[in-house]
């Protein structure tokens, strides 16, 4: 497992660089490593923006003969107040667009969040070749 720390736009990007790297390692297809670079730059953005900082945990996954790449993003955050709706196109707390989880969700294969108030929250997404 590889984990960066993001507190800063420069880890985003290396967050982003990261992911597209072994997304091109395991012979992902062009648009599944545009999916996935896209998709962690957003969830690496609301770490930084949203949770005052954390981490990016990513790892090679297998399932048989299924291969894939796990994120995790973390932060200590003041966590999401209603992640349903987080996850709504348009809800934003922050002047966006509020696409960010519901995009990443629809880029993704599988993505869980797991949040609590004044602690912070865990966003995990799966990413199948």
């Amino acid at each position: 497992m590889k984990v960066i720390e993001i507190h800063n736009e420069q880890h985003i990007a290396l967050a982003r660089q990261t992911a597209r790297g072994i997304a091109e390692k395991l012979n992902f297809s062009l648009a599944d490593k545009t999916r996935v670079a896209t998709a962690v730059s957003e969830l690496a953005r609301n770490v930084y923006a949203h949770g005052g900082g954390g981490r990016m945990e990513i790892e090679e996954i297998h399932q048989g003969e299924r291969i894939g790449i796990r994120f995790i993003f973390i932060d200590e955050g003041p966590g999401i107040a209603n992640v349903e709706q987080a996850i709504q196109d348009g809800f934003s707390t922050s002047k966006g667009l509020g696409q960010g989880l519901p995009g990443s969700k629809r880029l993704m294969d599988d993505l869980q969040i797991e949040s609590e108030l004044g602690k912070g929250t865990k966003v995990e997404t799966i990413k199948w070749k």
